[in-house]
Protein backbone atom coordinates (compact mmCIF):
# COMPACT_ATOMS: atom_id res chain seq x y z
CA UNK A 1 0.00 0.00 0.00
CA UNK A 2 1.32 3.09 -1.16
CA UNK A 3 2.01 6.23 1.90
CA UNK A 4 -0.70 8.43 0.18
CA UNK A 5 -3.28 5.28 0.06
CA UNK A 6 -2.42 4.24 3.92
CA UNK A 7 -2.69 7.95 4.84
CA UNK A 8 -6.43 7.62 3.13
CA UNK A 9 -7.16 4.99 5.01
CA UNK A 10 -6.32 5.82 8.31
CA UNK A 11 -7.97 8.62 8.27
CA UNK A 12 -11.65 6.94 7.00
CA UNK A 13 -10.53 5.19 9.66
CA UNK A 14 -10.28 8.28 12.55
CA UNK A 15 -13.14 9.68 10.67
CA UNK A 16 -15.43 6.23 11.29
CA UNK A 17 -14.07 6.18 15.30
CA UNK A 18 -14.99 9.83 15.68
CA UNK A 19 -18.35 9.97 13.79
CA UNK A 20 -19.55 6.96 16.07
CA UNK A 21 -18.01 8.34 19.04
CA UNK A 22 -19.86 11.41 18.56
CA UNK A 23 -23.09 9.87 17.53
CA UNK A 24 -23.13 7.93 20.72
CA UNK A 25 -22.40 10.61 23.16
CA UNK A 26 -24.80 12.53 21.28
CA UNK A 27 -27.66 9.87 21.64
CA UNK A 28 -27.06 10.49 25.31
CA UNK A 29 -27.56 13.98 25.73
CA UNK A 30 -30.51 13.51 23.69
CA UNK A 31 -32.20 11.20 25.78
CA UNK A 32 -31.94 12.68 28.73
CA UNK A 33 -32.96 16.08 26.75
CA UNK A 34 -36.17 14.92 25.57
CA UNK A 35 -38.75 16.65 26.22
CA UNK A 36 -42.88 16.19 25.53
CA UNK A 37 -45.77 18.13 25.48
CA UNK A 38 -47.59 17.50 28.64
CA UNK A 39 -50.88 17.53 30.41
CA UNK A 40 -51.83 21.10 30.60
CA UNK A 41 -54.20 22.37 33.40
CA UNK A 42 -57.67 23.08 32.93
CA UNK A 43 -57.46 21.70 29.10
CA UNK A 44 -60.68 21.21 28.08
CA UNK A 45 -61.32 17.68 26.42
CA UNK A 46 -63.46 17.56 23.27
CA UNK A 47 -65.00 14.04 22.52
CA UNK A 48 -62.66 11.74 20.26
CA UNK A 49 -63.24 8.82 18.24
CA UNK A 50 -60.60 5.85 18.74
CA UNK A 51 -59.67 4.35 15.02
CA UNK A 52 -58.38 0.66 15.54
CA UNK A 53 -57.93 -1.23 12.19
CA UNK A 54 -57.40 -4.27 12.52
CA UNK A 55 -55.87 -7.00 11.01
CA UNK A 56 -55.12 -10.77 11.75
CA UNK A 57 -54.82 -12.73 15.20
CA UNK A 58 -52.04 -11.01 17.18
CA UNK A 59 -50.32 -12.80 19.96
CA UNK A 60 -51.69 -10.03 22.90
CA UNK A 61 -54.61 -8.44 20.65
CA UNK A 62 -57.03 -8.74 23.43
CA UNK A 63 -54.95 -7.66 26.25
CA UNK A 64 -54.02 -4.61 24.05
CA UNK A 65 -57.33 -3.75 22.57
CA UNK A 66 -58.86 -4.27 26.20
CA UNK A 67 -56.49 -1.45 27.47
CA UNK A 68 -58.05 1.32 25.59
CA UNK A 69 -61.76 0.44 27.10
CA UNK A 70 -60.19 1.32 30.67
CA UNK A 71 -59.72 5.58 29.61
CA UNK A 72 -60.21 7.52 32.17
CA UNK A 73 -61.54 10.42 29.73
CA UNK A 74 -65.19 12.37 29.71
CA UNK A 75 -66.53 10.84 26.57
CA UNK A 76 -64.33 8.32 23.84
CA UNK A 77 -65.29 6.22 21.15
CA UNK A 78 -64.20 3.37 19.78
CA UNK A 79 -63.87 1.80 16.52
CA UNK A 80 -62.45 -1.87 15.52
CA UNK A 81 -62.41 -1.96 11.71
CA UNK A 82 -61.33 -5.50 9.96
CA UNK A 83 -61.81 -6.10 6.00
CA UNK A 84 -63.06 -9.85 6.09
CA UNK A 85 -65.84 -11.19 8.03
CA UNK A 86 -63.14 -14.63 8.10
CA UNK A 87 -60.32 -12.30 9.81
CA UNK A 88 -59.86 -13.93 13.41
CA UNK A 89 -59.68 -10.10 14.72
CA UNK A 90 -63.08 -9.68 14.28
CA UNK A 91 -63.92 -12.31 16.89
CA UNK A 92 -61.80 -9.95 19.74
CA UNK A 93 -63.77 -7.00 18.78
CA UNK A 94 -67.13 -8.42 19.28
CA UNK A 95 -65.45 -10.27 22.68
CA UNK A 96 -64.74 -6.57 23.66
CA UNK A 97 -67.92 -4.85 22.49
CA UNK A 98 -70.12 -7.57 24.99
CA UNK A 99 -67.39 -7.14 27.82
CA UNK A 100 -67.75 -3.13 27.87
CA UNK A 101 -71.49 -2.92 26.42
CA UNK A 102 -71.47 0.58 28.39
CA UNK A 103 -69.04 2.23 26.11
CA UNK A 104 -69.64 3.35 22.60
CA UNK A 105 -67.43 0.81 20.64
CA UNK A 106 -68.58 0.18 17.12
CA UNK A 107 -67.37 -2.80 14.85
CA UNK A 108 -66.87 -2.20 11.01
CA UNK A 109 -66.55 -5.27 8.92
CA UNK A 110 -65.94 -3.40 5.47
CA UNK A 111 -63.96 -5.08 2.34
CA UNK A 112 -63.97 -1.96 0.24
CA UNK A 113 -60.02 -0.55 -0.96
CA UNK A 114 -59.67 2.96 -2.05
CA UNK A 115 -55.67 2.38 -2.96
CA UNK A 116 -52.96 0.34 -2.29
CA UNK A 117 -52.24 0.63 1.12
CA UNK A 118 -54.70 -2.19 2.75
CA UNK A 119 -54.45 0.09 6.11
CA UNK A 120 -55.80 3.50 5.31
CA UNK A 121 -58.63 1.81 3.05
CA UNK A 122 -59.73 0.21 6.28
CA UNK A 123 -59.45 3.42 8.59
CA UNK A 124 -61.47 5.15 5.73
CA UNK A 125 -63.94 2.99 6.32
CA UNK A 126 -63.71 3.48 9.62
CA UNK A 127 -64.09 7.24 9.50
CA UNK A 128 -67.45 6.58 8.00
CA UNK A 129 -68.54 6.02 11.55
CA UNK A 130 -66.74 8.45 13.69
CA UNK A 131 -69.13 10.61 15.46
CA UNK A 132 -66.20 12.82 17.36
CA UNK A 133 -64.38 16.17 16.34
CA UNK A 134 -60.98 14.63 17.56
CA UNK A 135 -59.49 11.40 16.48
CA UNK A 136 -57.02 8.90 17.52
CA UNK A 137 -55.73 6.85 15.48
CA UNK A 138 -53.61 3.77 17.10
CA UNK A 139 -51.95 0.18 15.97
CA UNK A 140 -53.25 -2.87 16.78
CA UNK A 141 -50.25 -4.48 18.61
CA UNK A 142 -50.02 -0.94 21.22
CA UNK A 143 -50.98 -1.40 24.83
CA UNK A 144 -51.57 1.70 26.84
CA UNK A 145 -52.37 3.35 30.69
CA UNK A 146 -55.74 4.60 31.81
CA UNK A 147 -54.30 8.49 31.13
CA UNK A 148 -53.05 7.61 27.72
CA UNK A 149 -56.32 9.32 25.67
CA UNK A 150 -55.98 13.09 28.12
CA UNK A 151 -52.39 12.59 27.68
CA UNK A 152 -52.24 12.73 23.96
CA UNK A 153 -55.45 14.78 23.66
CA UNK A 154 -54.51 17.72 25.70
CA UNK A 155 -52.15 19.53 22.67
CA UNK A 156 -55.35 19.30 20.28
CA UNK A 157 -56.43 22.05 22.49
CA UNK A 158 -53.70 24.56 21.20
CA UNK A 159 -54.82 25.54 17.63
CA UNK A 160 -50.92 25.33 15.81
CA UNK A 161 -50.83 21.71 16.52
CA UNK A 162 -51.47 19.65 13.83
CA UNK A 163 -50.86 16.17 14.82
CA UNK A 164 -50.03 14.84 18.10
CA UNK A 165 -47.57 11.27 17.75
CA UNK A 166 -46.24 8.95 20.45
CA UNK A 167 -42.78 7.05 20.72
CA UNK A 168 -43.09 3.29 21.87
CA UNK A 169 -40.80 1.18 23.49
CA UNK A 170 -40.86 -2.69 22.91
CA UNK A 171 -41.75 -5.76 24.59
CA UNK A 172 -40.68 -8.52 23.92
CA UNK A 173 -43.33 -11.76 23.83
CA UNK A 174 -40.73 -13.93 22.24
CA UNK A 175 -37.39 -15.68 22.63
CA UNK A 176 -33.87 -14.39 21.68
CA UNK A 177 -35.04 -12.76 18.41
CA UNK A 178 -38.32 -10.46 19.49
CA UNK A 179 -35.51 -9.21 22.59
CA UNK A 180 -33.13 -8.16 19.35
CA UNK A 181 -35.98 -6.42 17.91
CA UNK A 182 -36.70 -4.35 21.38
CA UNK A 183 -33.22 -3.86 21.51
CA UNK A 184 -34.11 -2.33 18.01
CA UNK A 185 -36.98 -0.16 18.72
CA UNK A 186 -35.64 1.23 22.18
CA UNK A 187 -31.82 1.70 21.75
CA UNK A 188 -31.17 2.33 18.16
CA UNK A 189 -35.03 3.70 16.68
CA UNK A 190 -35.96 5.94 20.17
CA UNK A 191 -32.44 7.53 20.30
CA UNK A 192 -32.67 8.53 17.02
CA UNK A 193 -35.53 10.46 16.99
CA UNK A 194 -34.80 11.73 20.37
CA UNK A 195 -31.09 13.44 18.53
CA UNK A 196 -33.68 14.41 15.79
CA UNK A 197 -35.85 16.46 17.90
CA UNK A 198 -32.50 17.90 19.31
CA UNK A 199 -31.57 19.79 16.79
CA UNK A 200 -35.45 20.81 16.46
CA UNK A 201 -36.87 18.80 13.96
CA UNK A 202 -40.56 17.76 14.16
CA UNK A 203 -40.15 15.77 10.81
CA UNK A 204 -42.32 12.44 12.08
CA UNK A 205 -45.36 10.70 12.73
CA UNK A 206 -45.88 7.22 14.20
CA UNK A 207 -48.48 4.45 13.13
CA UNK A 208 -48.13 3.84 17.47
CA UNK A 209 -50.64 6.89 18.01
CA UNK A 210 -51.89 9.97 15.72
CA UNK A 211 -53.90 12.79 16.75
CA UNK A 212 -55.67 15.04 15.28
CA UNK A 213 -58.93 17.20 14.86
CA UNK A 214 -61.38 15.68 12.24
CA UNK A 215 -61.21 19.55 10.84
CA UNK A 216 -57.38 18.96 10.16
CA UNK A 217 -57.76 15.69 8.26
CA UNK A 218 -60.54 16.97 5.75
CA UNK A 219 -58.64 20.03 5.53
CA UNK A 220 -55.51 17.98 3.88
CA UNK A 221 -58.03 15.88 1.58
CA UNK A 222 -59.12 12.89 4.74
CA UNK A 223 -57.30 9.32 4.17
CA UNK A 224 -57.66 9.29 0.12
CA UNK A 225 -54.32 11.37 0.20
CA UNK A 226 -52.30 8.75 1.65
CA UNK A 227 -53.80 5.84 0.53
CA UNK A 228 -51.25 4.93 -1.93
CA UNK A 229 -48.73 5.57 0.59
CA UNK A 230 -47.00 2.71 2.34
CA UNK A 231 -45.39 5.06 4.81
CA UNK A 232 -49.02 6.46 5.88
CA UNK A 233 -48.39 7.69 9.41
CA UNK A 234 -45.24 9.77 8.17
CA UNK A 235 -47.01 10.97 5.10
CA UNK A 236 -50.06 12.09 7.04
CA UNK A 237 -47.95 13.94 10.25
CA UNK A 238 -46.24 15.57 6.79
CA UNK A 239 -49.61 16.89 5.01
CA UNK A 240 -50.40 18.70 8.28
CA UNK A 241 -47.17 20.33 8.51
CA UNK A 242 -47.54 21.34 5.01
CA UNK A 243 -50.87 22.66 5.79
CA UNK A 244 -48.89 25.01 8.17
CA UNK A 245 -49.80 22.92 11.79
CA UNK A 246 -47.07 21.91 14.24
CA UNK A 247 -46.29 18.05 14.67
CA UNK A 248 -46.22 17.77 18.38
CA UNK A 249 -44.11 14.78 20.13
CA UNK A 250 -46.63 13.69 23.70
CA UNK A 251 -44.33 12.85 26.53
CA UNK A 252 -46.40 9.68 26.45
CA UNK A 253 -44.81 6.54 25.57
CA UNK A 254 -46.75 3.81 24.54
CA UNK A 255 -45.91 -0.05 24.30
CA UNK A 256 -45.95 -2.17 21.48
CA UNK A 257 -45.38 -6.12 21.13
CA UNK A 258 -42.39 -7.20 19.66
CA UNK A 259 -43.47 -11.06 18.48
CA UNK A 260 -40.94 -12.23 16.59
CA UNK A 261 -39.83 -16.02 17.25
CA UNK A 262 -37.99 -16.52 13.78
CA UNK A 263 -34.69 -14.53 12.10
CA UNK A 264 -36.60 -13.79 9.18
CA UNK A 265 -39.60 -12.62 10.44
CA UNK A 266 -37.32 -9.93 12.49
CA UNK A 267 -35.36 -9.21 9.70
CA UNK A 268 -38.25 -8.64 7.44
CA UNK A 269 -39.95 -6.21 9.49
CA UNK A 270 -36.65 -4.66 10.08
CA UNK A 271 -35.71 -4.24 6.33
CA UNK A 272 -39.48 -3.08 5.67
CA UNK A 273 -38.79 0.15 8.31
CA UNK A 274 -35.20 0.44 6.90
CA UNK A 275 -36.26 0.48 3.35
CA UNK A 276 -39.22 3.19 3.95
CA UNK A 277 -36.97 5.28 5.70
CA UNK A 278 -34.46 5.19 2.64
CA UNK A 279 -37.72 5.88 0.62
CA UNK A 280 -38.42 8.92 2.33
CA UNK A 281 -34.87 10.23 3.12
CA UNK A 282 -32.22 9.15 1.08
CA UNK A 283 -29.98 11.68 1.93
CA UNK A 284 -29.95 11.24 5.82
CA UNK A 285 -29.93 7.15 5.35
CA UNK A 286 -27.00 7.02 3.46
CA UNK A 287 -25.22 8.43 6.65
CA UNK A 288 -27.11 6.21 9.05
CA UNK A 289 -24.55 3.55 9.42
CA UNK A 290 -22.62 6.25 12.23
CA UNK A 291 -25.76 5.36 14.48
CA UNK A 292 -24.04 1.72 14.74
CA UNK A 293 -21.99 2.61 17.85
CA UNK A 294 -19.03 0.28 18.61
CA UNK A 295 -19.38 -1.85 15.05
CA UNK A 296 -18.31 1.26 12.83
CA UNK A 297 -15.89 2.28 15.73
CA UNK A 298 -14.39 -1.22 15.71
CA UNK A 299 -14.18 -1.37 11.63
CA UNK A 300 -12.76 2.53 12.18
CA UNK A 301 -10.01 1.37 14.41
CA UNK A 302 -9.02 -1.40 12.07
CA UNK A 303 -8.80 1.05 9.34
CA UNK A 304 -6.55 3.12 11.50
CA UNK A 305 -4.34 0.53 12.65
CA UNK A 306 -5.28 0.32 16.09
CA UNK A 307 -3.37 3.67 16.50
CA UNK A 308 -4.08 5.06 19.94
CA UNK A 309 -6.59 7.58 19.39
CA UNK A 310 -8.53 5.06 17.48
CA UNK A 311 -8.62 2.71 20.72
CA UNK A 312 -8.98 5.61 22.75
CA UNK A 313 -12.36 6.27 20.13
CA UNK A 314 -13.85 2.92 20.48
CA UNK A 315 -13.12 3.09 23.75
CA UNK A 316 -15.52 6.30 24.89
CA UNK A 317 -17.89 4.87 22.09
CA UNK A 318 -18.27 1.15 23.81
CA UNK A 319 -18.93 3.00 27.62
CA UNK A 320 -21.51 5.40 25.82
CA UNK A 321 -23.59 2.74 23.90
CA UNK A 322 -23.28 0.70 26.87
CA UNK A 323 -24.23 3.93 29.50
CA UNK A 324 -27.37 4.03 26.32
CA UNK A 325 -28.52 0.27 27.33
CA UNK A 326 -28.79 1.36 31.30
CA UNK A 327 -30.39 4.45 30.93
CA UNK A 328 -32.91 3.18 28.81
CA UNK A 329 -33.28 0.45 31.00
CA UNK A 330 -33.64 2.61 34.16
CA UNK A 331 -36.45 4.52 32.22
CA UNK A 332 -38.14 1.53 30.98
CA UNK A 333 -38.32 -0.66 34.10
CA UNK A 334 -35.96 0.78 36.36
CA UNK A 335 -34.30 -2.88 36.45
CA UNK A 336 -31.20 -2.60 35.99
CA UNK A 337 -30.25 -6.01 36.73
CA UNK A 338 -31.95 -7.35 33.89
CA UNK A 339 -29.73 -4.74 31.67
CA UNK A 340 -26.57 -6.63 32.67
CA UNK A 341 -27.91 -9.89 31.72
CA UNK A 342 -28.71 -8.12 28.02
CA UNK A 343 -25.75 -6.19 27.25
CA UNK A 344 -24.16 -8.78 25.43
CA UNK A 345 -26.94 -8.48 22.92
CA UNK A 346 -25.98 -5.24 22.02
CA UNK A 347 -23.23 -6.10 20.45
CA UNK A 348 -24.89 -8.01 18.56
CA UNK A 349 -27.84 -5.64 17.36
CA UNK A 350 -25.22 -3.27 16.54
CA UNK A 351 -23.94 -5.37 14.22
CA UNK A 352 -27.21 -6.47 13.16
CA UNK A 353 -28.29 -2.91 11.89
CA UNK A 354 -24.96 -2.28 10.50
CA UNK A 355 -26.29 -5.29 8.01
CA UNK A 356 -30.09 -4.38 8.08
CA UNK A 357 -28.78 -1.18 7.04
CA UNK A 358 -26.88 -2.48 4.31
CA UNK A 359 -29.49 -5.06 3.24
CA UNK A 360 -32.09 -2.48 2.62
CA UNK A 361 -30.27 -1.06 -0.69
CA UNK A 362 -30.46 -4.42 -1.94
CA UNK A 363 -33.87 -4.13 -3.17
CA UNK A 364 -37.12 -2.07 -3.19
CA UNK A 365 -39.57 -4.82 -1.98
CA UNK A 366 -40.95 -4.69 1.81
CA UNK A 367 -43.18 -7.75 3.34
CA UNK A 368 -46.27 -6.02 4.89
CA UNK A 369 -49.41 -7.88 6.63
CA UNK A 370 -48.81 -10.87 4.06
CA UNK A 371 -48.17 -9.01 0.98
CA UNK A 372 -44.96 -7.95 -1.27
CA UNK A 373 -44.71 -4.84 -1.91
CA UNK A 374 -42.60 -2.66 -4.15
CA UNK A 375 -41.55 0.74 -2.98
CA UNK A 376 -41.69 3.89 -5.88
Amino acid sequence: MTPVLSAVVFGIGLALCSAATAYALLALVALFRARGRSLAAGTTFAPVSVLKPLHGAEPLLYENLRSFCLQDYPTFQLLFGVRDVADPALAVARRLQAEFAQLDIVVVVDARLYGTNHKVSNLTNLLHHARHPWLVIADSDIRVGRDYLERVCAPLAQPDIGVVTCLYRGRAIGGLWSRLGVLFIDEWFVPAVHIAQLFGSHAFGFGATLALRRETLDAIGGFQSITNELADDYRLAERTRDAGLVTQLSDYVVQTDVAERKPRQMLARELRWMRTIRMLNPAGYAFMFVSFGPAVATLGAFLAGWTNAALVLLAVTCVARAALHFAMAERISGWLWRASCTLPLVVLRDVLNAMVWGGAFASRRVAWAGRELNLR
